[in-house]
């Protein structure tokens, strides 16, 4: 792929607030706005965003989220509405639109920052929540538009509007939507497994493809879970 580069819609972080997930009540970091100016972006993403489940969010191989405004125009006119804002999906960065074929460990830099792919967002009964749609994670599942996570290599600042130019990782690397796929998928195919290894994927998804790795050697089963 030559060299090209995406624009930085909006930054956005979220302070605690408290939604409804089926019978319980949370604190949850879902609810981003955009926030304005220089935004410092460290290894642990953004100090003033609120993580309400640090379980499975957060962290530095989940450091920032990043979504694109095509995908939310695209579920704008699946949901029926007129638009949705900035951050609506949980993410740290709204970016114009993806490039083609976004990979486990391609790069996109600004200036000093430098961020790193690590894997797609799993959907979540929160995420269903926000939309007001029980069933929403399984469209989410099937629309395959995960948005992707990334790793902060370097620190940096960022602002809407900045060009994050794009470094391109090996071929070798699985493409976030591939790696999506076959997480929902039930597939058995240790190759894949391996080629997601050798990639740079975030540690948590590490663990369960170690996990899956180590049960195929042992002529046992999938991911748990899924």
């Amino acid at each position: 792929m030559p060299s090209a580069s995406i624009q930085l819609h909006a930054i956005n972080a979220a302070r605690a607030q408290m939604i409804n997930v089926g019978q319980r009540t949370l604190r949850s970091g879902h609810f981003k706005q955009p926030l304005s100016g220089a935004v410092a972006i460290t290894e642990q993403g953004i100090a003033s965003d609120f993580i309400g489940n640090p379980k499975h969010h957060g962290g530095p191989d989940q450091a920032l989220y990043l979504y694109s405004q095509a995908d939310a125009d695209w579920w704008a006119k699946e949901l029926g509405r007129s638009e949705l804002p900035a951050g609506f999906f949980g993410e740290n960065l709204t970016i114009n639109d993806w490039w083609p074929q976004v990979r486990l460990g391609d790069r996109l830099q600004c200036g000093d920052l430098l961020l790193e792919i690590t894997g797609p967002r799993i959907p979540c009964a929160t995420l269903a929540a926000r939309v007001g749609d029980a069933g929403f994670a399984r469209r989410f599942v099937q629309a395959e538009r995960p948005g992707a996570y990334v790793r902060v290599l370097q620190r940096g600042e960022l602002q809407a509007g900045d060009q994050l130019r794009i470094q391109p990782a090996s071929d070798a690397f699985p493409t976030v939507v591939e790696l999506y796929r076959f997480w929902h998928s039930r597939r058995q195919d240790a190759n894949f497994v391996q080629r997601t290894l050798a990639a740079p994927v975030a540690s948590r998804m590490r663990a369960e493809l170690e996990a899956l790795a180590a049960r195929q050697a042992k002529g046992t089963q999938s991911l748990p879970g899924i």
